[in-house]
């Protein structure tokens, strides 16, 4: 079995979440605090082009009329920045987020809307002095090639939760370096493969010890994980 002696980067998947909403500020920090890496977070793009972290398409709850609100896509950012997570929480922007996490931790962003890519990379481009702790991925391939040409220098990442025949093939032909791999589908062949062609291979979302040593003695790159606090310790005690 392939061994490496660095454990895989802790990665905090949406954010720690014991006290704050998920894929919020709170939750961000808290995550950075607790000794994450870097934070892995979801955003949909508002009808007026502004990016939004969030993780299901609507941000959920009733609107004042006590009708369902609208998805993002639909809703401008007026109208988002009234919403609330929790009492004092809003959905924040990823402008936001990259105010406050970019030189703490990377930040690693799926891409969840569709035909954002451009909105995406003229936000990612007002924080260009960041662009080497920033990243996306997506389980729509096609999204990733887009911003592969958008921005050539932009770490770009697929995410699957099937076993490829070829992994590299899909690396290859979406201009990615990063194979996000569902936990379940992760082996030495996999790993020794995705190494050999220069990629690197996040798993998630790893939650107990088990798969971390697996993962660890694997070599694999980095762990996306709902228990980010745990999983620091968990490093620490391997050391």
């Amino acid at each position: 079995m392939y061994s490496k002696t660095a454990a895989p980067l802790a990665i905090s998947h949406r954010g720690l979440r014991h006290g704050a909403p998920e894929n919020s500020i709170p939750a961000f920090l808290a995550a950075i605090d607790a000794g994450a890496a870097a934070i892995e977070l979801d955003v949909h793009s508002s009808v007026d082009g502004v990016i939004h972290v969030h993780h299901d398409p609507s941000p959920g709850g009733i609107d004042a009329e006590g009708k369902p609100f609208k998805p993002i896509a639909e809703l401008d950012s007026k109208e988002l920045s009234g919403f609330r997570l929790a009492d004092d929480v809003s959905i924040p922007t990823l402008d936001e987020v990259i105010e406050a996490v970019a030189g703490k931790a990377g930040i690693f962003i799926e891409i969840k809307g569709a035909s954002m890519e451009e909105t995406v990379t003229r936000c990612l481009k007002r924080h260009s002095e960041r662009i080497d702790q920033l990243a996306v991925h997506s389980f729509d391939h096609r999204v990733i090639r887009r911003m592969a040409g958008l921005m050539p220098s932009l770490r770009t990442g697929i995410l699957q939760v099937s076993y490829l025949v070829d992994s590299c093939a899909a690396l290859r032909m979406s201009g990615a370096t990063d194979l996000w791999q569902h936990v379940d589908f992760i082996d030495a062949a996999l790993v020794s493969g995705v190494h050999a062609c220069r990629g690197r291979v996040i798993a998630w979302t790893a939650n107990s010890p088990e798969q971390w040593e697996t993962l660890y003695q694997l070599g694999v790159d980095g762990a996306c994980t709902d228990k980010v606090d745990e999983y620091v310790a968990w490093i620490a005690g391997k050391a």
